[in-house]
């Protein structure tokens, strides 16, 4: 077999592997390619070779082969990966600023504070991962209580809650614009 011929069903290979969903055997790839089984094989262990130590990498796997990634890669495929939060509403962010700053806080405080049911706002919150369960509170009821996370902080761009504005900032912030309205 010339290599012109070699190279072609090589570059065939690679773009079949690539493209495919699932690991592909080195008869399917012989018989898309027209290429003998031993063809393939050569061809394949080659690019294994090649694609040792490089973003991805080239798997004999399930009977078939693949390209998948190292595990080496796994950190930044997750980054990639990672559920994307959509803006959150208005009552999202009071409700999670609440939590934030008097956690841990059960529904009813934050229900107490805000005037009006969570429960809704606060599936939402948990589904995004930005709050979670961290315990129960003791007393009659045993009620649930609520924290924030590290996807909270993750998202706010927070090394620790220590790094939330202070309340009596915020207060003093929001009283001065009040009192002058061309702030």
């Amino acid at each position: 077999m010339g290599m012109l011929f070699s190279d072609e069903i090589r570059k065939n290979i690679e773009c079949l592997l690539f493209v495919a969903g699932e690991p592909l055997s080195a008869e399917k790839l012989g018989e898309i390619t027209g290429a003998e089984r031993e063809t393939v094989l050569a061809l394949l262990k080659e690019l294994e070779e090649w694609y040792k130590g490089r973003g991805f990498e080239l798997k004999e796997v399930a009977g078939g082969w693949q390209f998948a990634t190292p595990p080496d890669r796994a950190g930044v495929i997750e980054k990639y990966y990672r559920p994307k939060i959509s803006l959150l509403s208005k009552a999202a962010l009071e409700t999670l600023a609440i939590i934030a700053y008097k956690q841990p806080v059960t529904r009813a405080e934050i229900e107490e504070i805000r005037g009006v049911k969570v429960d809704g706002v606060l599936s939402t919150l948990l589904e995004k991962k930005l709050v979670q369960d961290v315990g129960r509170k003791s007393g009659p009821g045993r009620p649930m209580l609520y924290g924030t996370t590290v996807q909270f902080l993750n998202f706010f761009g927070l090394k620790s809650l220590e790094e939330l504005p202070q309340l009596e900032n915020l207060t003093a912030s929001k009283n001065n614009k009040g009192d002058n309205p061309s702030k």
